[in-house]
This record gives C-alpha cells, structure tokens and sequence, in this order.
C-alpha cells in the first residue's frame, strides 16, 4: 500500500558540531527530516529518492525502516555517492557546509520517479532544496508535481532558500513557479522575505495565496506561525523552551503538520500541533535525534501555553 505521504528530496549525512568541538554523526537533508517527523506522529510516509551504494546510504535505509518510513520509492545507485554536510555553532547561529555535488539524489531524473506511487499519494511534498542540488532534480520536482496534481492528489513545498545552490533569480523563478502548483504552501520569514522582496508576514501571505495556495503557513520562529487560508487567518503562537539547537526546527514543523493535516485537522489546530513538535526539537542537537514522538507533543501541548 502506497504510503499516504511521500517526500521528495535529498537526504544527507550530518556531522553537528558539539560544545567540545567534536562533531556528532547523524542524519539530515530537509525532506527526509519531514519525512521522519511525519512518521514519528504516526503518519503513513514514504521517500522517493536516490542514494549512494554506500555506507551512508546503507545508514539512511536503516534509519528509514526503523522510523516506519516506507522506502520502496528510494533506489540505491553504484555510481554516485550520499550527499554529507557539517552543522557549526557560533555567535550568529548555526552555520551549514555541504559536500554534495554529484551526490546520487542530484542526479536523478524525471524518467527515474515512481509513478505509480506518486499517482496513489495522498499528498507529495518537496522544497526548494529538492529543486536547487541541480537543474535534472528541479525538472523531477516539476515532474512529481504533475503526476500527483492529475491523479487529485496535494502538493506541499516548503522554500527553503538555501544560496549556496543558486542564485536568488533563479531561485525565484523556480520556486514561485513550484510554489502556484501547490496546495500548501510551507514558506519560512526569511525566505520569504528573499524570495517576495516583500517584509509584512500578511503581505507575505497574500503574495502566497495569490500564486494559488489553499494554505499558507508562514513560521516565524519563535513567534510562531501565521497561516492563512483564502477565507481566515490567524497568528498561532510559538512555543518557548530552552533551545541549543534549531538545526531541523522547521523540518519538524513541516512533518508534523502535514501528519495533522493528513489525519483531518484544520490548518490552524495543524499548525498549533506542529509549533509545539518544533519547539521541542530543538532541545537537543542534530536534525533527527531531538524530533519529537507524538505522545511528547501531546503532553506538551497539555501543558498550556
């Protein structure tokens, strides 16, 4: 049975630096991260991806089966590697160096997704990282889309900007084109703001809205989250705890509320949900270790605000 949520993207090895200096092996890429987030609040998930024949991608699958992710739609190639990347903390946050290029995911292409899974996907989601590793993974995101959008299916993309992969017009240009496709749209502020040319959150919305979304939902780190459909919005507040490390803050938040969604709740209870699993997952380092479970979730929201 086909998983009813699919993530589309790279997933790579993560090196987070810690206080001593040393740096933690774990797992990371954007997608990947949703994907796991989504499975730990009990959704039904799947990846579509490429990894290397590799000790790191050995590593991804093991880490996939154990998290109840289905990864039937992710294929193992000999002739490329798994994407690493290293996370360092200083003053002004925490900072990413990627090794990635030729990585197995940045090569696959449009004639390698899986379309029969994607036709039977309730909701396929993707980012702008999915787009920017190379312009043969852009045409593949454009490709899911189309065969999840007429088989009636819903499409979420979350921009994540990331510079170091394309330049802001093309950027722009790719993303805003995604981004009218989609049902849900997953923006970040300072994305958006990059990305608009455009600083008001409501503005932001609109300018999201007008592309075509159903929903918006804007996160604003620690002050939570403005989503907005064509008929209501509504600010919901962010969650304050001790944080060290925000690293897959907004991977969290995207996995726990396509789960929400998915399971029935409208966007604004969804987006209470995923502020809280956000919050909490950035008590601890690294993307995948700190994400929450949906009974902590749970009893954390019992708490109150």
């Amino acid at each position: 049975m086909t998983p009813d949520i699919l993530c589309l993207g790279e997933p790579m090895l993560e090196f987070n630096q810690q206080p001593d200096g040393n740096y933690l092996p774990g797992h990371g890429g954007d997608t990947s991260n949703c994907a796991i987030a989504a499975a730990r609040q009990g959704a039904s998930v799947g990846y579509v991806t490429h990894i290397g024949a590799d000790t790191f991608g050995n590593s991804f699958m093991d880490l996939w089966q154990a998290e109840g992710v289905d990864v039937s739609t992710v294929r193992q190639v000999a002739d490329a590697h798994t994407g690493v990347y290293f996370v360092t903390h200083g003053a002004n946050g925490h900072e990413f160096s990627y090794f990635r290029a030729g990585s197995a995911s940045s090569r696959m292409g449009p004639d390698d997704l899986p379309v029969a899974a994607l036709e039977a996907a309730k909701l396929l989601h993707v980012s702008g990282i999915s787009q920017a590793i190379s312009d043969i993974a852009a045409d593949s995101v454009f490709a899911a889309i189309k065969i999840v959008k007429q088989a009636g299916g819903l499409i979420s993309y979350d921009t994540n900007l990331r510079l170091k992969l394309w330049p802001i017009e093309r950027a722009r240009a790719v993303t805003h084109a995604a981004m009218a496709q989609c049902d849900i749209a997953l923006p970040g502020l300072d994305d958006a703001e990059q990305l608009t040319g455009l600083s008001d959150p409501n503005a932001i919305t609109d300018f999201y809205l007008d592309l075509g979304a159903k929903i918006v939902a804007l996160t604003l780190g620690a002050e939570g989250t403005l989503v907005a459909t064509p008929d209501k919005r509504e600010r919901v507040k962010g969650r304050r705890v001790e944080a060290v490390d925000a690293t897959a803050a907004g991977d969290t938040f995207d996995g726990a509320f396509l789960a929400r969604i998915v399971e029935g709740d409208d966007p604004f209870t969804a987006a209470r949900y995923a502020n809280a699993a956000a919050a909490l997952s950035t008590q601890g380092y690294g993307a995948v270790a700190p994400m929450p479970r949906k009974n902590a979730v749970e009893a954390f929201l019992s708490e109150g605000d």
